[in-house]
């Protein structure tokens, strides 16, 4: 099939780019490179030995995106393209709502107009917000408290309504839980702008010495060491995530949402432990105070995956951590070092 991908010269992107190519399927991808670099793909095509054929176009622009579907038998669409942090979200929510909503009812038109209605969208753990009980299923309330959160949340919706309004369009919302590791060959992996938002990067850039110390904000969680207990899924369990559920909406599926996480948590504590060991490095940590909206446990019930797409996670925290540790004691600069 050809897919096209949105955004998929970002981190889990290009993993899934390759997760693609893997299983035979010709690979398209638009971003507009705004927290990624085009030698990400350079770099899926050394791993495939396949090209990758790349648009550098903002998902907005509909005169743009237009011929792409023009030259290309779309078959289906994975769409990632979206802003991503939480706290840049809680500063600018106008430009989280205008960029996030605003592409993905472009592409939809865009896909309409060329009777394309084959999509599997990158959702999120956090529309379910401050959840009443853990493993959290896909029927528990969604109620997220960020604009990322809810920009994830009013796209659900909107396709929600776009199929409920045609039922001829297959998608598969997909709430990732937290997304960590790299591909095993170190080529590919995370590479954040500026310093990181998230727990393993972070980590990463004080084992390979960019940054000093890891904080930790809280160590008086009602878990079992005090620090917050979150499900940690490999990359690359993530990216075949995607590959069984574009499987499952090709077959026709309709509306289906289902949870990419491993159904286990892992404290903070237990990562840099994890890490520690991977990378043979003292991780040097400052405790903090709790972050306002930070919940003491979030993991998924990942059975509705297994059991429709039939697909679980099968890499653990320390296979997560190596491929980490490989990704950025191989690469310190990123992908600003593209050797």
């Amino acid at each position: 099939m050809n897919i096209l991908l949105t955004g998929g010269a970002g981190y889990i992107g290009t993993h899934t780019c390759v997760a693609f190519q893997e299983q035979g399927h010709a690979v398209i991808v638009i971003d507009n490179l705004c927290n990624s670099r085009a030698v990400s793909l350079t770099r899926v095509e050394e791993i495939t030995g396949k090209p990758v054929t790349f648009y550098p176009l903002d998902l907005r622009d509909r005169a743009g995106v237009q011929p792409v579907f023009e030259r290309h038998p779309v078959d289906a669409v994975v769409h990632f393209a979206g802003l991503k942090s939480v706290a840049e979200s809680v500063e600018r929510p106008l430009m989280y709502y205008q960029n996030n909503i605003d592409a993905t009812l472009a592409l939809c038109d865009v896909m309409k107009h060329h009777g394309v209605k084959n999509l599997v969208f990158s959702s999120s753990a956090t529309v379910y917000g401050n959840p009443e009980t853990v493993p959290i299923k896909e029927d528990a309330p969604t109620a997220p408290f960020n604009p990322y959160g809810r920009s994830k949340r009013f796209i659900e919706e909107i396709l929600t309504d776009l199929h409920q309004s045609d039922s001829s369009w297959n998608i598969a919302l997909l709430r990732y839980f937290n997304p960590v590791g790299a591909h095993p060959c170190g080529r590919i992996g995370e590479d954040p702008s500026g310093v990181p938002n998230n727990l393993m990067p972070y980590i990463s850039q004080v084992a390979v010495g960019k940054l000093p110390e890891l904080m930790v904000f809280g160590d008086d969680y009602p878990t079992p060491d005090g620090t917050g207990v979150r499900d940690y899924i490999h990359v690359m369990d993530l990216a075949e995530g995607h590959v069984r559920a574009l499987e499952k909406i090709i077959s026709g599926s309709g509306l289906v949402t289902y949870n990419l996480g491993t159904g286990k948590g892992c404290s903070v504590r237990e990562i840099i432990a994890a890490f520690e060991k991977a990378s043979g490095r003292r991780i040097p940590v400052k405790i903090s105070g709790r972050r306002p909206g930070d919940v003491p446990a979030y993991y998924a019930d990942p059975s509705l995956a297994e059991k429709e797409l039939n697909w679980r996670a099968i890499r653990g925290i320390d296979e997560m951590c190596a491929d980490a540790w490989r990704w950025q004691s191989m690469n310190p600069a990123g992908y600003g070092e593209t050797g």
